[in-house]
C-alpha cells in the first residue's frame, strides 16, 4: 500500500475528490496546512505585501500499489496547470483501531 498525498490551493479540492471517486477511492484525509514559498506577493488595499506562508490543503490517501500511476495521473489532470505538489510514501500497516481490521480492509 502506499500514502499518496497531494498539497494544492483550496479551489483544486473538488478536482481532487473527482479523480479520487473515479478510482473508487473513497476514504481520505484533508488538512488545512500552510507552505514556504519565498517571494509570494499579494495585493492589499493597493499595496504589494510579501506573504512567506501561503493556504493550502493536503489531501491524504492510502490506496493499493496497482492504483497509484492510474490515481497521480487522475489528479494531475484535474489540476489543469494550477500547480500543486504530489507525493507517494509506503505504507506498512494500516490498523483501524475500532475494529482490529489491518490492512486493506481498515482502510
Amino acid at each position: 500500500m502506499k500514502l499518496v498525498t497531494a498539497v494544492v490551493r483550496p479551489h483544486a479540492l473538488d478536482g481532487v475528490r473527482r479523480a479520487c471517486e473515479r478510482l473508487a477511492v473513497l476514504g481520505m484525509t484533508i488538512s488545512e496546512v500552510r507552505v514556504h514559498e519565498a517571494g509570494h506577493v499579494q495585493v492589499h488595499k493597493g499595496a504589494r505585501v510579501a506573504v512567506d506562508l501561503v493556504p493550502r490543503l493536503r489531501i491524504e490517501t492510502v490506496v493499493d500499489d496497482d492504483v497509484v500511476e492510474r490515481l497521480l495521473d487522475q489528479i494531475r489532470a484535474n489540476l489543469g496547470d494550477a500547480d500543486g505538489r504530489l507525493s507517494v510514501l509506503p505504507v506498512d500497516l494500516v490498523l483501524r483501531v475500532r475494529t482490529g481490521e489491518r490492512g486493506r480492509d481498515a482502510v
